[in-house]
């Protein structure tokens, strides 16, 4: 079994309005010796915004703002601008966070060249009834029952005087370019999914129409084994190793007491990420202590972001929807347990 060292509770909220009822999900974005964490802020009402910490070395803080660097300004943002993540392509930096109007949850994108200044680019994510969407994605089978019992129960049953659209969140780009295109994952419950494209200007309402019509080649992931067994999403960005890229991601259980959030690992292969090399039979780690289990939602452990120094891989993610934490282990020894359930599912993009 891989040793995994928890460090406990990195970052608390504070007493600033913008923040002070929690601080989860973080974006980590590292130069060298500095991580740069653009984190889920939280104030009264459950309103997102985006705060800035800096560390020197892995756990060591250094500087952190009063004030969020980024706020909601469209009205597809207007509840909350949640769950970020953070890669650098072609000098240029991604963040993908997911919009929260209200209603529905979808997956925004914004790029800075500074982590100062942000051009927001808009939804990249499909703006689709989950009608729609099913009537492509029945055309080649049908599809798994999991994806109308989360967004037809949970989201219409229980709005039926709301337009709601398909929930599509957790949007993670691959930080570089592979075989000349751009590929990021997103999650449209129960499944992870992976889109390649040459120029996010691509994403339009053909292409999605086009995308779910192929549904079943574009999932990568799908719930297998019992600690993610209800549903699964996408968490850190992929990180590039010799073996393939390694992908932490959540998953996750029901219990009598709820819903448990874990985090998980698998490798996908190096030049068609829609190939699973290998995945861990069991959790990386799972709440346990007291700041995972008790908070403002229970029982969660939510990896958004890695930091590498020699060989050891340090965690970045959500406790109970209420305070960041950090784990780390050694990298290459989780990749070598990787490789030990290694299989082959083919997938072509």
């Amino acid at each position: 079994m891989l040793s995994v060292i928890k460090h406990g509770i990195l970052l608390y909220p504070t007493a600033l309005t913008f923040e002070a009822y929690g601080v989860l999900n973080p974006a980590i974005l590292q130069d060298g010796n500095t991580i740069h964490i653009l984190y889920r802020a939280v104030r009264k009402g459950n309103h997102s915004t985006i705060g800035y910490c800096k560390l020197e070395g892995p756990l060591t803080l250094i500087k952190r703002h009063n004030e969020p660097i980024m706020i909601p300004e469209y009205d597809y943002e207007a509840f909350g601008i949640e769950d970020p993540r953070i890669v650098t392509i072609d000098n240029l930096h991604y963040l993908t966070f997911t919009a929260y109007d209200g209603i529905n949850a979808a997956g925004g994108l914004a790029t800075s060249s500074n982590l100062i200044h942000f051009d927001r680019l808009g939804i990249i994510t499909p703006q689709f009834t989950y009608e729609e969407f099913a009537r492509f994605a029945e055309c080649n089978g049908p599809l798994n029952e999991k994806y109308e019992r989360f967004h037809v129960h949970n989201n219409i049953k229980n709005n039926p005087n709301k337009k709601m659209l398909l929930w599509d969140k957790d949007v993670v780009f691959f930080p570089r370019r592979i075989n000349g295109k751009l590929y990021f994952l997103h999650r449209i419950r129960p499944d992870i999914q992976v889109v390649a494209i040459t120029s996010i200007t691509e994403l339009t309402h053909a292409f999605w129409e086009d995308y779910f019509f192929h549904l079943n080649k574009h999932i990568v992931l799908t719930s297998v084994f019992e600690h993610e067994v209800s549903y699964i999403g996408g968490g850190c960005p992929p990180i590039e190793t010799a073996e393939g890229w390694l992908l932490i991601y959540h998953g996750v259980y029901d219990t009598p007491e709820g819903y448990v959030y874990t985090a998980c690992a698998a490798l996908l292969d190096i030049n068609n990420p829609c190939k699973e090399i290998a995945r861990l039979p069991y959790a990386l780690f799972k709440p346990e202590e007291t700041f995972e289990c008790k908070g403002t939602v229970k029982n969660v452990v939510f990896p958004t972001g890695t930091a590498l120094f020699d060989d050891t891989l340090y965690i970045y993610y959500g406790a109970a929807d209420f305070c960041i934490a950090t784990a780390s282990l050694s990298i290459s020894q989780l990749v070598t347990e990787l490789l030990t359930f290694s299989h082959t599912q083919n997938h072509q993009l």
